[in-house]
């Protein structure tokens, strides 16, 4: 993937930055392409090699139609919510690394569930941190809305998840007990009305 000065692209973990330069260095006696890309949140400039982009996840920003998806997403009432921590935080490391965004949002809805019900680690607070601002920060530059109103939508759709996972939770429980119920209850011929018909017939 290739970029042009004043493209906005995602660096992971970083977020959105712009290309400002691309420009060759001489290293170490090797020549090699670099963009020059100002991060927007903290105004930093980061050189990322034009032969490493892909290793590194640099990405454009998403399209206008792709942020009705994102919030599909996000509302879907579909967790992933491992109970083991060391498993847990290796997927959503690898997931923040990945730079998509589809993923990040599915660490924002996992973390954000299970601060619900339990008090989160110092480092996942940390990044159930960065996850959301990820995402508000390219959703509001994308459709060029204030964070403050990108982060009501977010919010709004994950409320709309938790509701949907419970409802969800709530009928495959009722089915269960149906399912049980049903089990004990006896057949309607029963061992003790054999001899009686038997009787029947021989009358």
């Amino acid at each position: 993937m290739t970029f042009e000065v004043g493209d906005k692209v995602i660096y992971p973990n970083h977020g959105l930055g712009i290309v400002e330069r691309i420009e060759d260095k001489t290293i170490l006696g090797t020549t090699c392409g670099f963009y020059h890309l100002r991060i927007v949140a903290n105004d930093t400039t980061v050189l990322v090699p034009l032969a490493n982009v892909d290793g590194v996840g640099l990405r454009r920003a998403i399209a206008d139609e792709e942020v009705e998806r994102l919030f599909t997403l996000l509302g879907d009432g579909k967790i992933d919510n491992h109970q083991n921590w060391k498993g847990r935080f290796k997927d959503n490391s690898d997931k923040m690394r990945s730079g998509s965004i589809y993923e990040v949002a599915d660490v924002l809805k996992s973390l954000t569930f299970l601060a619900k019900s339990k008090s989160l680690s110092f480092r996942e607070k940390r990044m159930l941190d960065r996850a959301k601002f990820l995402i508000i920060s390219e959703v509001s530059e994308v459709m060029r809305e204030t964070a403050p109103a990108i982060e009501a939508r977010v919010d709004s759709a994950l409320e709309r998840c938790f509701t949907t996972k419970a409802r969800t939770a709530a009928r495959t429980t009722a089915t269960a007990a149906r399912a049980k119920v049903a089990k004990v209850v006896p057949p309607r011929a029963t061992a003790a009305s054999a001899p009686a018909r038997r009787a029947a017939r021989a009358s």
